[in-house]
C-alpha cells in the first residue's frame, strides 16, 4: 500500500510537470498541407523575424492528415492551425465538432493550379484532362505507353509521381481531372478512382521530393502545386492541359482548367493560450504577405482579387467563426 502511495505521488508529480510544460507552450503549432507549406513556412519565418513572438513550428502533413489531427481536440497538445489545399470537408467540420472543436476561423488566402510536369530534358507534353483519365483510371483501359492513350502523345512508359490520398492536391486532381473528364473519355464515372497497378505512384507528401525523382527519370510525369513548379522552373517544365500552360496569369484569369483555391484554419479557442496567434493570422493576411505584391507572389502564390481579399483580412481580423453553412 505504502508503495503503491509513493508511486501515485511519483505519477501525479509527472502529470503535473507534463501539464506544466504542455500549458508553458509558447510557439504556433501548424500542420496541414504539403502546397501551402512553403506559404506557412515563409510567413512563420517572417513573423519570427519582425515581431517578439516565437517563430511558429510548421509540419507537412497533407491536408487531410493536418486536419485530422487539427480536429482531435481543443487544449496545446494539439495543433493550433492547420493548412489545407482545399476547403475542409463537411465531414471534418463535423468531426471537429463532435471532438469540441467548435469554433474555426477560415482563412482562404489565394489560388494555386495543379500541374503536370517533367523534367525539361524530357519530352514535351500536350495533355487534355480526357488523355489524364484514360491513362490513369483504374476502370479505363489501363493502356501502357502514352501513345496508347492518344498517338500524339510519345512512345514511352506511362509513369506519373503524385500525392498520396491522404493529400489535398490529391483530392482536388481526382475532383477536377478524373471525376471531371470522365465521361469525356467515355469511362463510367460511378466509383471512378486512379489505378493501383504501378502506373500512378504515390510519392508521399514531399513535393520536393517528387521534383528530384522527376530529375533522375526525365520521361516521368509528376503531379503536385504550381508554386513548386514555379520554384523549379530551371529543372522542370509544365504540361498543357487542354491547351492552356500552366502560368500565373492562366490560373490568375482562371483559363487553366486545373486550379484551386487554397486555405488554413485556427483554431478559436487558442487564441489567447498561445502566443501571436492572431498576430501570426494578421500577418499572414496582409498586403505585405498574400497581397498582389506580397511576398508570397514570390513563391508561386495566385493572390485573391480584392474583394475577396479585402473579405478574408476582415475575416481574420475579426476572427469570424464558421457556421457550417458554408456546404449548402
Amino acid at each position: 500500500m505504502k508503495l503503491t502511495h509513493t508511486v501515485s505521488i511519483a505519477l501525479a508529480g509527472a502529470l503535473v510537470v507534463a501539464a506544466g510544460a504542455a500549458q508553458a507552450r509558447d510557439q504556433i503549432r501548424i500542420v496541414g498541407s504539403s502546397t501551402v507549406f512553403p506559404f506557412s513556412t515563409a510567413v512563420a519565418e517572417q513573423f519570427g523575424k519582425t515581431t517578439d513572438f516565437a517563430t511558429p513550428v510548421v509540419e507537412s502533413t497533407g491536408s487531410g492528415g493536418g486536419l485530422k489531427l487539427f480536429c482531435a481536440g481543443v487544449g496545446v497538445e494539439h495543433p493550433d492551425i492547420t493548412n489545407a489545399s482545399r476547403r475542409m470537408k463537411a465531414s471534418e467540420f463535423e468531426l471537429c465538432n463532435e471532438n469540441g472543436v467548435t469554433e474555426i476561423v477560415e482563412s482562404k488566402i489565394g489560388y494555386d493550379g495543379i500541374v503536370v510536369a517533367n523534367a525539361t530534358s524530357g519530352p514535351t507534353f500536350a495533355l487534355t484532362r480526357e488523355h489524364l483519365v484514360i491513362a490513369l483510371a483504374e476502370q479505363g483501359p489501363k493502356p501502357t505507353l502514352w501513345s496508347e492513350v492518344d498517338p500524339s502523345l510519345p512512345a514511352i512508359e506511362i509513369e506519373v509521381l503524385g500525392p498520396p490520398p491522404s493529400s489535398g492536391t490529391r483530392d482536388a486532381f481526382e475532383e477536377l481531372v478524373i471525376e471531371e473528364a470522365c465521361e469525356g473519355a467515355g469511362i463510367p464515372c460511378e466509383g471512378i478512382s486512379i489505378r493501383e497497378d504501378g502506373v500512378y505512384v504515390d510519392a508521399g507528401e514531399n513535393d520536393n521530393l517528387i521534383v528530384s525523382k522527376l530529375e533522375a527519370n526525365p520521361n516521368a510525369l509528376g503531379v503536385f502545386g504550381f508554386s513548386f513548379l514555379d520554384q523549379n522552373s530551371d529543372a522542370l517544365k509544365g504540361a498543357t492541359v487542354d491547351g492552356v500552360e500552366p502560368t500565373f496569369e492562366a490560373i490568375a484569369d482562371g483559363d487553366y482548367p486545373v486550379s484551386r483555391s487554397l486555405y488554413y484554419y485556427i483554431k478559436k479557442a487558442h487564441v489567447g493560450v498561445v502566443p501571436g496567434l492572431a498576430e501570426y493570422a494578421a500577418e499572414f493576411a496582409s498586403d505585405a504577405a498574400a497581397g498582389e505584391d506580397g511576398y508570397l507572389v514570390d513563391k508561386g502564390l495566385i493572390p485573391l482579387p480584392e474583394e475577396a481579399f479585402e473579405a478574408n483580412a476582415d475575416a481574420i481580423a475579426n476572427m469570424t467563426p464558421m457556421t457550417g453553412s458554408e456546404w449548402d
